[in-house]
């Protein structure tokens, strides 16, 4: 059993209008969300489960990748001029 005490009157309000709608009593329709709730995973149960998988090859490298992006926001910011300084 759970039992909430101390639920601010507008908080209930809005929970018993929310259950009215859907046709159900208050409890019915706690009982509901409560139920979707605990079959989400929290943040900390999503970082955990991230953290245990390996990472999923893809044959990219990130590296050069990111690199060239940079090179065409840099030419995109400088209006295509060539560069002065060659990077190495």
């Amino acid at each position: 059993m759970i039992q909430i005490r101390h639920v601010p009157e507008d908080v209930h309000r809005k929970l018993k209008e929310r259950a009215k709608r859907a046709g159900m009593s208050l409890s019915d329709y706690l009982l509901q969300e409560v139920t979707l709730l605990s079959s989400q995973m929290s943040w900390d149960e999503l970082f955990d489960e991230i953290d245990q998988e390996d990472p999923a090859p893809t044959g990219i490298d990130w590296a050069e990748a990111i690199r060239e992006d940079r090179e065409e926001r840099d030419r995109e910011l400088l209006g295509g001029a060539p560069r002065d300084d060659p990077e190495p």
